[in-house]
């Protein structure tokens, strides 16, 4: 039989299904132990809605408490809306803060003030202020358990205050050491306490030097901070310097996953999802994609009118028009590569709008390189063609140099402007991930077009022009 940490096979969700449409409950229980909570929520979010609501209520009080923590967001909110006010105060007035605040903010207005109403005071107090917090701010992800030491116990004490105080802690790993008013001091990590003498002072371990998260600051500014200093935890602390919260690693991690999906989904040109591709509705996904395949087809609107301007020189040397798609396709792709590696190099927090000029002087030098290679390809594409087929006729190797120089400009400007363009977006204060792929590819099309063409009469007038 599978262990209590088993993940669910298709066959084993199915077979639940079933159990659950024959009221087969007592089958269901002894199902339900092979699952622990991260492997039950995928159970849960396998299973069809009615489904969903059943097992859940046959898992008893903590196991379903704890699997809660684990499910989608919008699963939650299945969840929330399938089971009976009783047990949704059970579940909300358990959870944890952050992971509660998580919930409340997702939902509709009217939803989440009579979830409120379900609440304990003491509890509906914290959800309150975690809420008043600016969206995507530190605060809103912080929780308020946490353990605090004073300065003038000993490890001994601290070790007596943890064991009575630390059952509703987010986490056991750092214990953070107050001063009068609450003022954070120090944190220290729990095995520094468990392996020094009971009878040490908590302020002769400590050196007063730690790093703390203000409620005020954007969450991505947690991920970066914790990437930086490696830790498991990070305490909040207000602009007096009182700690009034903790963030831990997971939800962090959560924030970056929600941040890389995000920056993913504007570079392929998608504004975007807020939920799940299979949860979110089809109206939505249109939506959201139809704004900017409107803005390209608009963009791309400019590459039909640059070469009306040229439509005498394509007249006399069509053989230009074969070699079009190739010049703009390899800037575009230039443009796309360099955009997503600065945009990526940003979310990490490699680069920053100062280094522009230390960038462009790098794509500058990539630019130059990556287009003579593509130039001498386009040089070779050219002369082979014309020993092999005695294609373009006398001025071929005119039209070969046209084709590499073209190439060499072209991808030059491709990587500059894909390069640049989210340093410009970030210093005008928006999401650099907006410069999508299909955007650059798109402004260098355009231009890609005037700088072949403009060679191209520049090389071949008196010959082909």
């Amino acid at each position: 039989m599978p262990g209590p940490e088993t993940a669910a096979a298709p066959e084993q969700v199915a077979e639940l299904e079933r159990l659950v449409a024959e009221r087969r409950f007592d089958q269901i229980h002894q199902r339900l132990g092979q699952f622990g909570p991260p492997d039950m929520a995928d159970v849960l979010e396998a299973l069809p809605n009615e489904a969903e609501a059943v097992v859940f209520r046959l898992l008893g009080r903590e196991r379903a408490l704890d699997t809660f923590e684990y499910l989608t967001l919008a699963s939650q909110e299945r969840l929330i809306k399938a089971l009976g006010d009783r047990e949704v105060a059970g579940i909300l007035n358990e959870m944890s803060a952050d992971d509660r605040t998580a919930l409340l903010e997702e939902l509709p207005g009217e939803v989440t003030r009579r979830l409120m109403n379900l609440l304990t005071p003491a509890e509906r107090d914290v959800a309150t202020r975690l809420l008043n917090y600016p969206e995507e701010s530190i605060g809103r992800l912080m929780t308020p358990d946490y353990v605090a030491v004073k300065r003038q116990w000993t490890a001994g004490q601290a070790l007596d205050h943890v064991r009575v105080y630390g059952r509703d802690s987010e986490t056991l790993n750092v214990v953070y050491v107050t001063g009068p008013g609450g003022v954070l001091i120090d944190d220290l990590r729990m095995r520094e306490l468990l392996l020094v003498d009971p009878s040490t002072r908590i302020d002769q371990m400590i050196d007063e030097q730690f790093v703390a998260l203000h409620a005020s600051d954007d969450q991505e500014a947690a991920v970066a901070v914790f990437r930086k200093h490696d830790r498991s935890a990070l305490p909040v602390v207000d602009s007096d310097g009182v700690i009034i919260g903790i963030v831990t690693v997971d939800d962090v991690l959560d924030v970056a996953e929600e941040e890389a999906t995000e920056d993913i989904q504007m570079l392929g040109g998608v504004e975007a999802l807020e939920e799940p591709y299979l949860s979110i509705s089809l109206g939505r996904v249109i939506r959201k994609r139809a704004f900017w395949l409107v803005l390209l087809f608009l963009g791309q609107t400019l590459t039909a009118t640059a070469m009306g301007f040229f439509e005498a020189e394509i007249a006399s040397a069509v053989v230009l028009a074969l070699f079009l798609p190739l010049i703009i396709s390899s800037g575009g792709n230039s443009g796309s590569q360099a955009a997503a590696l600065v945009t990526r190099a940003m979310a990490l927090g490699e680069v920053g709008v100062r280094d522009w000029l230390h960038i462009m002087r790098r794509e500058l030098g990539a630019g130059l390189a990556l287009g003579g290679l593509l130039g001498l390809l386009g040089f070779l594409r050219v002369a082979i063609w014309r020993f092999a087929f005695d294609s373009y006729g006398d001025a071929w190797l005119l039209i070969a140099v046209t084709i590499a120089i073209s190439l060499v400009g072209v991808v030059l400007w491709g990587s500059l402007t894909g390069s640049l363009l989210p340093i410009l977006l970030k210093r005008m204060g928006a999401d650099p991930a907006a410069s999508s792929t299909p955007f650059v590819a798109t402004i260098v099309d355009v231009t890609g077009i005037v700088i072949f063409f403009a060679l191209a009469k520049l090389i071949l007038t008196g010959t082909l022009l």
